[in-house]
């Protein structure tokens, strides 16, 4: 577990870490540059290195089953971004150990778990086939070194479906890319957002039907592609009109506070509500 700077949630768990990119909003890809880095300090989870073309040292697609059962031993409820640095959604990403995080998810329902995802489409397919929570509830033996615990003595196999504690999200940069939307209205969820970060133009083709939460941003760091406000109002009224939560994450700059969180003097903080455990 990671304590998170990010203003939408409050820690990070990374089951998986590596990835690939695959469109333009991962041109500054953060997590590759801090992958490189975690590389060179020698730790551990990041020393598979990854296709040069779209990914780098450090940040090959690699599992960590030896975390899978972390968040079974946070007592305090928490908000938990899966995969921070990965996607869960990924091709190299086996539907077993999807199976598995999802398991764990289940079995973990104080928590409220929010995933993210450029690949919805795969996410989509995997989670509605008919065996996925068969997968869930036959997943390998997961021991939690701490208490002796397995995953497959929790009752993840009797969690409702689809997760109520488990939030699904994608990432939309531009309008070439609204039917992610589409994809993610296919996934089972109790919760669906959209990340439309960092936002590299409008989005004028964008349907949020089905949609409970929008978070928008702009692009922060050397060489950062500048965001428009008119482009961030007609999001938020669109989200006014459809009684659709809305988060203004930040303007961006050098620095992701360079340009501050205001929108037309006040900030955006909505949110959906989290599961009962996780309230605060």
């Amino acid at each position: 577990m990671s304590v998170s700077r990010i203003e939408w949630t409050e820690v990070t768990w990374n089951p998986t870490t590596g990835c690939d990119r695959i469109s333009a909003g991962c041109d500054h890809c953060y997590a590759l540059t801090m992958a490189k880095r975690l590389k060179a300090m020698g730790v551990a989870k990041y020393q598979t290195d990854g296709d040069p073309r779209t990914s780098g040292p450090g940040f090959g697609v690699a599992v960590h089953r030896e975390v899978l059962t972390e968040p079974l031993r946070w007592q305090k409820p928490r908000m938990v971004f899966v995969n921070s640095m990965s996607d869960l959604g990924h091709a190299r990403i086996d539907r077993d150990f999807l199976a598995a995080v999802f398991a764990v998810m289940g079995v973990a329902g104080h928590h409220t778990f929010q995933v993210l995802t450029k690949r919805p489409g795969r996410l989509a397919k995997l989670l509605s086939e008919q065996g996925f929570r068969q997968r869930m509830a036959q997943s390998s033996p997961l021991e939690d070194g701490n208490s002796g615990d397995h995953v497959s003595d929790r009752p993840a196999a009797n969690a409702p479906w689809p997760l109520p504690n488990v939030w699904l999200g994608t990432s939309i940069e531009s309008d070439e890319y609204c039917w992610r939307a589409d994809e993610l209205r296919k996934i089972p969820a109790a919760v669906r957002f959209l990340s439309l970060e960092p936002l590299l133009g409008p989005l004028p083709n964008l349907n949020l039907e089905g949609i409970d939460w929008v978070i928008v941003g702009g692009e922060s760091g050397r060489g950062h592609r500048p965001i428009e406000l008119d482009w961030v109002r007609d999001l938020r009224d669109h989200c006014v009109d459809q009684d659709v939560r809305f988060f203004f994450k930040q303007v961006g700059g050098i620095t992701p506070k360079s340009g501050g969180r205001m929108l037309d003097g006040r900030t955006w903080d909505e949110m959906p509500e989290p599961a009962i455990g996780t309230r605060r």
